[in-house]
């Protein structure tokens, strides 16, 4: 209670000065606003304010080979939608090698003709000399035909037997080449199409790193897009606030440029591992150095209807209930355009 009556008096004594040195006006306009800022300072039991910034999950889309940039048909700012093209990569090697790919595709082709025009004829040829084979075993069982004609027609028939075989292997080798020819073709292809960058997700262009006409190299990144349906605040708290939060809690979120607005959001990240506070965004009590991150995701129906009006790295006040017991004051109530 002393504490108490020493602060209020603190107070007063604070407006007072400023109702004396100040006109009338100027003095009632800061003691308004120095009101709202302690009002706003002081939450309710259960609910947690610290500053934070606004976030988008980027996206980088690259050069999965080299080539060069025919036409780049977005720019920074831009809004994409999922399968969108986004550029356009040309290789003059590429084409060369499809077209070798598909030659050598007819190549195999043609050989696979041959073959079994040659299997056609080593059957016949195999047909002839089997039966050529059987009627000597008769003529010379019957001592029409000598020992030694009967073995060559033998001899002969088993030369055809191999000669068929060897038509059939030449036939799956044209068939073997077909498939392998055709996987190269396929693969050029798939390179080619993979030459024609599309966005992965809808979103907007963040950065145009590569301009038309530029030669880039496999990897090379083109164009960075913001995923406007992954949306988040992140926030810094000591462990004694973390550890009292779940996943999928309710939160808040209040943007400097847009104070007046309140947009529902939940907790979808609290980090497993302490870290200093950085210098972009400081927690409200300098002296607790390390703190936790943690995200809060911001419901995608708002960012569905309002996602032209997002912007990344906007500062602003996120708020966290420690219990679900906790009751969201009405200065916290959502409030959206």
């Amino acid at each position: 209670m002393r504490r108490l009556r020493a602060a209020t008096a603190a107070i007063f004594a604070v407006l007072a000065v400023l109702a004396l040195t100040m006109p009338g006006a100027r003095a009632q306009s800061r003691i308004k606003a120095l009101i709202e800022r302690l009002r706003g300072d002081a939450m309710p039991e259960g609910i947690v304010k610290t500053n934070g910034r606004i976030e988008a999950t980027q996206i980088d889309v690259s050069s999965k080979y080299a080539g060069r940039l025919a036409e780049v048909t977005v720019k920074e700012g831009d809004e994409v939608t999922a399968g969108q093209t986004i550029a356009r990569i040309v290789s003059p090697e590429y084409e060369a090698q499809l077209r070798a790919a598909e030659a050598q595709v007819l190549r195999a082709r043609q050989a696979l003709a041959e073959a079994e025009a040659l299997i056609a004829q080593r059957t016949s040829d195999q047909l002839l000399a089997r039966t050529d084979a059987e009627r000597g075993k008769e003529l010379a069982a019957k001592g029409y035909l000598s020992k030694q004609i009967d073995e060559q027609r033998q001899a002969k028939a088993d030369a055809a037997d191999a000669a068929l075989r060897a038509a059939q292997a030449q036939r799956d080798q044209a068939q073997f080449a077909i498939r392998a020819s055709e996987a190269d073709a396929e693969q050029i292809r798939a390179i080619l199409v993979d030459l024609v960058l599309v966005a992965p997700r809808s979103g907007r262009v963040q950065y145009q790193l590569a301009r038309t006409g530029e030669v880039v190299a496999a990897g090379t990144r083109v164009v960075t897009i913001l995923d406007l349906s992954d949306v988040y605040m992140t926030i810094y708290l000591p462990a004694a606030q973390a550890g009292q939060l779940a996943l999928g809690d309710e939160a808040r979120i209040i943007l400097d440029p847009v104070p007046q607005y309140v947009i529902p959001a939940t907790v979808s990240f609290v980090a497993a591992d302490a870290q200093f506070t950085p210098k972009a965004v400081e927690t409200a009590e300098e002296r607790e150095k390390l703190v936790f991150r943690v995200k809060l995701q911001v419901d995608p129906g708002v960012l569905a209807k309002y996602h032209r009006q997002v912007k990344t790295g906007v500062r602003g006040l996120g708020f966290v209930r420690l219990s679900p017991s906790a009751k969201w004051p009405d200065t916290l109530a959502v409030k959206l355009p």
